[in-house]
């Protein structure tokens, strides 16, 4: 496959040990992770044996510099990492449990990709030799430049010929660099622009609603209710909305706790009209029901390079083939401390086949 190309923010994540709570662990001690969504996908496509690059601007600091190593150590190339001026950003992660939900707190000002300039990256370089690009909905959300630079890559990918997917991954907290617009009305006039030149668009039920206006009937996100037939209809009118599109993407999470999850997806075919589920049994959509979540951050971004992957490997590009690894790569993060997730292309097989016992691998 050639190379996978993700354009994004990387983070501190810092967070409690175990499940304890920011006012129970402070002063004292905590852990910190890199993570970030578009760097998730980057890890996640490595892991799985693909060709992946990383591309973000950092700081000239110590810090920065043991975040590039990281990734580097996990074989996602780094060479058109810019550093330039501003700051890592962090965000902090309180995991939740049972009916306590997870929270998280941003701390994403004055970081240094919201203050890079498209004009700093080296878009041709990074184009080179790549197939694909992947971004997220996410880095437009911090800063006016960051959007700037998100669509700048767009643009350039697809002057190279290069395949493009974006994770909408709609985020209320973030959308608020332009004064006097509501968050999903900025998301809106900046993320219509862009999907409008990508080929596979990735968009949960929260997505669709708030970024593309457009709902799934007889569905309710916070009551963890979801007609998993009705996304089709969605996706049919993404589809009308954005004739560039070819594949639709969306994961259905039924939250019935903070420690249980119902996990599936589905992938619509543009040109077919036609919806392909995962996990199914007997032809039926049964979704994945993990019961004891490790770490749901980064899940989704978990089944965008699953995705990813699976379309660019010939023997898993079909669609029926394609949402059944991304769905299980998804799954398996669940059960990964941390936004990476380092399950291997076997492992995601194994699954996707059929073996869910957990028992031990000897």
């Amino acid at each position: 496959m050639k190379k996978v190309v993700t354009f994004g923010e990387i983070m501190g994540r810092i967070m409690p040990e175990g499940f304890m709570r920011f006012r129970q662990c402070l002063p004292g001690k905590v852990d910190m992770l890199f993570a970030g969504a578009e760097a998730n996908v980057a890890v996640s496509v490595s892991q799985l044996g693909g060709e992946a690059e990383f591309v973000t601007a950092l700081p000239e600091n110590d810090i920065a510099s043991a975040c590039i190593a990281e990734l580097s150590s996990l074989g996602v190339a780094t060479s058109h990492i810019i550093r330039s001026d501003g700051r890592l950003g962090l965000y902090f992660t309180e995991p939740g449990a049972n009916q306590r939900p997870s929270r998280v707190i941003y701390d994403r000002s004055y970081s240094a990709i919201s203050k890079a300039e498209p004009a700093d990256y080296d878009w041709d370089g990074v184009f080179s030799d790549a197939g694909w690009l992947h971004i997220s909905g996410i880095t437009p959300a911090i800063s006016k430049n960051a959007a700037e630079s998100t669509l700048a890559a767009v643009k350039k990918a697809k002057q190279a010929g290069v395949t493009i997917s974006c994770d909408l991954n709609f985020r209320a907290k973030l959308w608020k660099w332009k004064q006097g617009i509501e968050p999903q009305a900025l998301a809106r006039e900046v993320m219509s622009e862009i999907v409008s030149g990508v080929d596979v668009l990735i968009a949960n039920e929260e997505d669709a609603d708030c970024v593309l206006g457009i709902k799934a009937e007889n569905t309710d996100v916070e009551a963890g209710s979801l007609d998993v037939q009705a996304y089709k209809d969605v996706a049919a009118k993404i589809s009308r909305a954005f004739p560039n599109i070819e594949k639709i993407a969306t994961t259905f999470r039924e939250s019935v706790s903070a420690s249980h999850n119902n996990w599936g997806a589905m992938l619509y075919d543009c040109k077919q009209a036609k919806a392909f589920y995962a996990p199914t049994e007997a032809g039926e959509y049964q979704p994945y029901r993990i019961t004891d979540i490790v770490d749901r951050v980064g899940g989704g971004d978990a089944f965008a390079a699953g995705l990813i992957f699976a379309l660019n490997t010939p023997e898993l590009s079909g669609c029926r083939e394609a949402v059944s690894f991304a769905a299980a790569s998804s799954c398996l993060a669940h059960s990964i401390k941390g936004d990476f997730n380092f399950s291997t292309r076997s492992e995601v097989e194994a699954l996707a086949g059929g073996n869910a016992s957990g028992r031990v691998v000897r």
